[in-house]
């Protein structure tokens, strides 16, 4: 073997520099080629178009779907989309759910009311409160008016 000069080592390792810059820059575009793309994320549905998919799949005994579909939308717990539909299953409105407050509609929209047909709110709290149910009442409370849990208590009290 000849013998190398230090001219000739510096030709030989720019060379093999541009060879393994070559070599890494095909490999990571195969890599970059083979990854799955990302997903597009899903858009929030209007509060109107959100109330009426998870009361839907309630109405039709879709829980499950519809605790998904709520944690999809809105990124809640597993634990605040099954109370969150549960209410909604007892008949209350989605946007009276504690757990949906910080998603709450700037604009109020038309939703309907869960008590519009029937008895007003102080009524139903009077009836659960009669039945020793004084806990759901003030459940109740909390859910359809916003109030904290020590204001809500002292309204059911009050009645």
């Amino acid at each position: 073997m000849p013998n190398l000069g230090p001219v000739e080592l510096l030709i030989v390792a720019v060379l093999v520099a541009v060879i393994l810059v070559i070599v890494i820059g095909v490999v990571m575009a195969a890599r970059k080629g083979n990854q799955a793309p990302m997903p597009m994320p899903t858009p929030m549905p209007t509060p109107q178009g959100l109330h009426e998919l998870v009361t839907g799949l309630v109405r039709t005994g879709r829980k499950i779907e519809a605790i998904k579909e709520l944690r999809r939308h809105t990124g809640l717990s597993l634990r605040d989309a099954k109370m969150t539909v549960d209410g909604v299953a007892m008949g209350h409105d989605l946007w009276s759910q504690p757990a949906m407050t910080r998603f709450k509609p700037a604009q109020p929209t038309a939703l309907p009311h869960a008590g519009a047909a029937g008895p007003d709110l102080a009524t139903r709290v009077r009836e659960l409160k009669a039945a020793g149910r004084a806990e759901q009442a003030v459940y109740l409370v909390r859910g359809e008016t916003g109030m904290g849990e020590r204001e809500a208590e002292l309204f059911v009290e009050a009645l």
